[in-house]
């Protein structure tokens, strides 16, 4: 999902005065060097982390729920309707798919923590602002928008695939997009449901609970098509980014972000975060399943989308902010647009 940490000691050295925080890194250091004495075959079967050091609160946490309403998705979380039913879309996705069933019985164990801003999915709130920078500088640049307005998706019909509990469909929304979130989890889109009721300008939100593949073959199509932190999750991801693919109208728009299969994701992102700050519980994520930014790009261009744009997430531990960068050696995100055939 996330790798975090990226550049915390290199982008900090040449102002980190504090004796404090010297000795913090020194001792992380420490760890580190033991760890991949230890566990150096690991790299194989690697894991990588979903998770973040603290952060400042950012424009975004206005997303955030009172406790009573926190309570209320939690507990609604746990109890599924078998009966809700959503037209043509059945409630369990479709054996033949990119869907990966080991991930996705991962992250039903921890669906209703998905709002709560201390629990498993915290780093996806606080690097959410990053990340609808890009998008929003992206699709305002693609398709001539005002950047400057509190709505420039005005017009756009816009797909998040993988969404989740709804982090980033929501805040979409808000930019006044016409938003549809769909998630293989029954339990996440019962969440997302929930949360998206308690604002009117997300109440419009349409969630289901499908496979990118399935709703393609409705045929289906959006502007743009979103997908963060989802590609490292499939079992197949040519299969994911061509379904992605069908999904967007020719000359539309799709985002993706993940994580670098770098030796420096490995080392920041899983020893560190994950085996020794504890951040996410070990195992969240397969290192070996993550793709570089040049097989993502080739893994696009097979499915008929051209990379145009490309950033990394960097982290400032002394300021506290997330920002973006041209280093994409941890996090990074790419826009891309679909070929126009020329019979079209």
């Amino acid at each position: 999902m996330l790798g975090f940490l990226s550049t915390s000691v290199r982008t900090c050295r040449p102002r980190c005065s504090s004796a404090f925080f010297a000795e913090e890194m020194a001792g992380i250091s420490l760890r580190l060097c033991r760890f991949l004495l230890q566990a150096g075959k690991s790299l194989r079967t690697g894991y990588a982390v979903s998770s973040a050091l603290r952060l400042t609160p950012a424009r975004f946490r206005s997303d955030s729920v009172s406790p009573p309403d926190q309570a209320r998705i939690l507990n609604a979380a746990k109890t599924v309707s078998k009966s809700e039913g959503d037209g043509v879309f059945p409630a369990s996705p479709p054996l033949q798919s990119s869907l990966n069933e080991a991930e996705l019985a991962k992250f039903a164990a921890i669906a209703e923590t998905w709002w709560d801003l201390e629990g498993p999915f915290k780093p996806l709130h606080l690097i959410n602002p990053a990340r609808v920078s890009f998008i929003r500088s992206a699709l305002c640049r693609y398709f001539r928008k005002n950047p400057l307005i509190s709505r420039p998706f005005e017009g756009l019909k816009i797909i998040d695939v993988g969404c989740g509990g709804g982090i980033l469909s929501e805040p979409i929304a808000r930019m006044g997009a016409c938003v549809t979130g769909i998630d293989a989890g029954e339990k996440n889109i019962n969440v997302a449901r929930l949360h998206a009721e308690l604002d009117s300008q997300t109440s419009s939100i349409e969630y289901i609970c499908t496979t990118a593949e399935h709703l393609a073959r409705t045929n289906r199509k959006f502007d743009v098509v979103l997908a963060l932190e989802v590609i490292e999750h499939v079992a197949d991801p040519l299969d994911f980014c061509q379904s992605l693919s069908a999904l967007v109208v020719p000359g539309g728009a799709t985002v993706i972000s993940t994580v670098n299969r770098s030796m420096r994701a490995y080392a920041t992102a899983i020893v560190v975060a994950e085996y020794l700050l504890n951040w996410l519980p070990r195992g969240t994520h397969q290192w070996s399943k993550f793709l570089t930014p040049e097989e993502l790009v080739l893994v696009l261009q097979r499915a008929s989308i051209s990379v145009e744009e490309m950033a990394g997430f960097v982290y400032n531990p002394l300021t506290g902010v997330w920002s973006l960068s041209d280093d994409t050696s941890v996090n990074f995100i790419v826009f891309g647009t679909k070929e126009i055939s020329k019979s079209a």
